[in-house]
C-alpha cells in the first residue's frame, strides 16, 4: 500500500538524523495520524526538541497550510513550561495601537501544525487547562473571537517525573492524549553516533521534506476506512472496563479510553498497510495507551502492573453462547 511505502520513507527520514526507537516513533506517527495527541515522561536531553522538528521539517507545507484565518501558523513551535507562564503566553491575546485604538490580535505558539510543550506538569492548572482545552477543541477563544488551528495539529507534550515545583496534570486532562511513551536513553552505539553526528554544526545540513501536508491530511480520512471487526471491539472493551473491577486500580479507565485505543490502532494499520486491525495491535497498544489513563491504590505499584494482569486474563476469543 502506497501509505505504508510513504510512512516508511517519513520514518528513515527521521531516523537517519535522530537516534528513536523504530516502534515508538511509529506510535508517535500512528498517533498524529489518527488525529490524537502524545505525551512523553522522558528525562532531559533525549532528543524530544529534535524529534518534534524533525516531523514537521519532513512535512512540504503549502502556502495554504500557514494560516488560520487571519492568523499565520508556524510550521514548529517550542512552548517551554515554567510556573509563572500565563494562558495568554500560549494562546496569544489582544492589544490595543497607539491613539487610533485599533485592536489587534498578538498570537501565542501554539499557533503551529507542530507544538511541543516541554515539561508540562510546570504549569499551574489554569494554564494547563487553557492548553489542554485547545488541544482538544483545535481552536483559540480571546475574548469571544473563535480562531480554529489549521489541519494537521499535533502536540508532544513532555512531562518531568520528578522535581520541584511540580503540578501533577489530573487525570482527566492526560486522558487527553492518546499515548504516554518514554523515548529513553539510547544504546552505548546509538549515543555514539549522536556524538559524533549531533557535535557538528552542520547536523541538519541535507535534511529533506518527503510527504506532502495533502497527503498528511488525506491518511487521517482513510483512518475511518479501516475495518475494526466487531470482536476486536468487544475485546477493547472488555478490556477497558477490567480497569473498573480491577482491585489495584482506584482511578479506572473512561469510555474515552476504548474510543482512543480503537482509532489509534486503526491509524497502526494503515501504517503498516492493512485495511483491518488485528487483535494483537490492541495487545500491543494497550498498555502505552492506557497506562496514564488509569491510577493504582498503592502508589508504589506501577500502573502497567494492573494492566498487564488484565491483558492476561481478559480471553481473546470472543464468548460463544449455547444454543442447546
Amino acid at each position: 500500500m502506497q501509505v505504508k511505502q510513504s510512512i516508511e520513507k517519513l520514518s528513515a527520514n527521521i531516523r537517519h538524523l535522530i537516534s528513536v526507537d523504530e516502534k515508538k516513533l511509529e506510535y508517535i506517527i500512528a498517533a498524529w495520524i489518527a488525529g490524537g495527541h502524545v505525551i512523553l515522561a522522558d528525562s532531559h536531553g533525549v532528543g524530544k526538541t529534535s524529534l518534534a522538528r524533525a516531523l514537521s521539517q519532513s512535512i512540504r507545507w503549502r502556502s495554504e497550510d500557514m494560516a488560520a484565518g487571519s492568523v499565520a501558523m508556524e510550521g514548529f513551535s517550542r512552548i517551554q513550561c515554567t510556573v509563572d507562564l500565563l494562558p495568554q503566553d500560549i494562546l496569544g491575546y489582544n492589544r490595543f495601537i497607539g491613539s487610533s485604538g485599533e485592536l489587534i490580535f498578538n498570537k501565542g505558539p501554539v499557533f503551529a501544525h507542530f507544538v511541543l510543550c516541554d515539561e508540562i506538569n510546570l504549569l499551574t492548572p489554569k494554564t494547563q487547562g487553557s492548553f489542554l482545552q485547545v488541544m482538544e477543541e483545535q481552536s483559540v477563544t480571546i475574548e469571544g473571537r473563535h480562531y480554529p488551528l489549521q489541519d494537521p495539529f499535533f502536540i508532544i507534550a513532555t512531562m518531568n517525573l520528578r522535581g520541584a515545583h511540580l503540578f501533577p496534570l489530573p487525570i482527566p486532562q492526560l486522558d487527553r492524549f492518546m499515548i504516554r511513551l518514554s523515548l529513553g536513553y539510547p544504546s552505548e552505539e546509538d549515543e555514539r553516533a549522536i556524538i559524533e553526528k549531533h557535535g557538528r554544526m552542520d547536523a541538519w545540513d541535507g535534511f529533506e521534506s518527503v510527504i506532502n501536508s495533502g497527503d498528511l491530511i488525506n491518511w487521517k480520512k482513510l483512518v475511518d476506512q479501516v475495518q475494526i471487526h466487531p470482536d476486536v471491539s468487544s475485546y477493547i472493551v472488555s478490556c477497558v472496563r477490567q480497569t473498573r473491577s480491577h482491585p489495584d486500580i482506584e482511578s479506572p479507565a473512561s469510555p474515552r479510553a476504548g474510543v482512543r485505543i480503537s482509532r489509534l490502532v486503526r491509524s497502526l494499520a494503515l501504517c503498516r498497510g492493512l485495511d483491518y486491525v488485528p487483535i494483537d495491535f490492541v495487545k500491543e497498544t494497550f498498555i502505552p495507551a492506557m497506562a496514564h489513563r488509569i491510577i493504582t491504590r498503592d502508589p508504589s505499584i506501577p500502573p502497567e502492573a494492573p494492566l498487564e494482569k488484565i491483558l492476561s486474563t481478559v480471553p481473546v476469543e470472543p464468548k460463544k453462547v449455547s444454543s442447546g
